[in-house]
């Protein structure tokens, strides 16, 4: 078993709190991003996990196994770091092979598990090399080949592609999945970048403020955040949030833009009246013609390679943006007129920033029956 249970961590340094009463679970062989802002705590977590940061309380698990008071050496677990941190008098073979010397592996087990591990990289090559000699895309390569190295249950991996260039990015965002999947360990790979949350985890968890605000798989989490910040790091371009206040008439729920009614996803019945932020996706809007479309007037448009941006004002001067896929016949200037499909439209109460949960509606006519 290698998966990780973390329960009710708390992180000090004098009177600030880096970690307030965390609690996570992962599966065995699972991949979960650790997504969030600088500061949020995300590195400070990785240290306590792999022992070389005491937490004041809680415990970790790893494998079933309490390590709370293990030291890092005997926890099995692997990690990799934003900067490398490769050991600069050591040749890339020698850099990869440390944590097997460290557990004192004979030479042939040395020699196989380098060479293998370099070739699943495409680092053989450049084994001899010292750091460097070697280019930031190897440097990277060599970093993750020493953390893959031993073998570990658990695999730590500190935003191992921010300082490097955006093609290896794309590269291994790609390569990662498939890596790791091989590798078959458990998995907690923090980054800051929400695409590569998205293209990489299995699951996601946001931390914001040393609290884990949301978990959930990428799809939950884009469609459905939490909260209005989450809702807001997730997406380019950034999802269009705005005022509204639920209506009711014989056709259902609705809110209103430009004056124009835009029903709601069922569910929403109890928000009727209720100060609320509707999130609407700007590649759920598109251009039309339609009678019951709405009327804005476009302010700006990008081009963007796949896609393009356009800013547009309502008739209450609100703001919206609209992404459509590039090479895709639209106005570009003047007035317009769009549709607004809110079949993935999520409201938050406006006073707290939270998420409104929609009711089951057949749970509740079952109810009131």
């Amino acid at each position: 078993m290698g998966g990780l249970t973390i329960t009710n961590l708390t992180k000090r340094f004098k009177d600030t709190v880096v970690l307030d009463d965390l609690s996570l679970e992962i599966e065995e062989g699972q991949t979960l991003v650790l997504f969030g802002p600088s500061g949020a705590g995300k590195t400070v977590l990785l240290r306590c996990i792999a022992g070389a940061v005491e937490p004041e309380v809680g415990t970790i698990q790893i494998g079933g196994t309490d390590m709370t008071d293990v030291p890092p050496e005997q926890r099995g677990v692997g990690m990799a770091f934003q900067n490398f941190a490769l050991f600069p008098h050591m040749s890339a073979f020698d850099n990869i092979a440390s944590p097997l010397t460290a557990k004192r592996a004979t030479r042939d087990t040395i020699n196989d598990g380098v060479q293998a591990v370099a070739r699943l990289l495409k680092i053989d090559h450049v084994l001899g090399h010292a750091p460097k000699e070697l280019s930031n895309g190897q440097k990277q390569r060599t970093a993750l080949a020493r953390a893959l190295a031993a073998q570990p249950k658990l695999l730590l991996l500190d935003d191992p592609l921010r300082n490097v260039d955006a093609k290896l990015r794309f590269e291994m965002r790609l390569e990662l999945p498939r890596l790791l999947a091989e590798q078959g360990a458990t998995v907690v790979y923090v980054t800051q970048d929400y695409k590569e949350a998205m293209a990489l985890g299995d699951k996601i968890a946001v931390l914001v403020d040393g609290k884990i605000t949301q978990v959930g798989t990428p799809e939950q989490v884009y469609l459905r955040p939490a909260d209005l910040r989450i809702a807001e790091q997730f997406g380019d371009p950034t999802i269009n949030l705005l005022d509204v206040t639920p209506e009711q008439d014989d056709l259902g729920m609705h809110i209103r833009l430009s004056e124009k009614r835009v029903p709601l996803p069922p569910g929403y019945d109890g928000t009727q009246g209720q100060s609320c932020v509707i999130g609407i996706r700007p590649e759920a809007i598109r251009f039309t013609e339609g009678p019951n479309s709405i009327e804005v007037t476009i302010e700006a448009e990008t081009p963007f390679n796949e896609k393009t941006i356009t800013l547009c004002t309502t008739f209450n001067g609100r703001e919206i943006l609209i992404s459509r896929p590039a090479g895709t016949d639209a106005p570009d200037e003047g007035k317009a007129r769009i549709d607004i499909d809110a079949t993935n439209a999520v409201l938050f109460d406006r006073s707290t920033g939270l998420r409104i949960a929609p009711q089951d509606t057949a749970t509740s006519r079952s109810a009131a029956a």
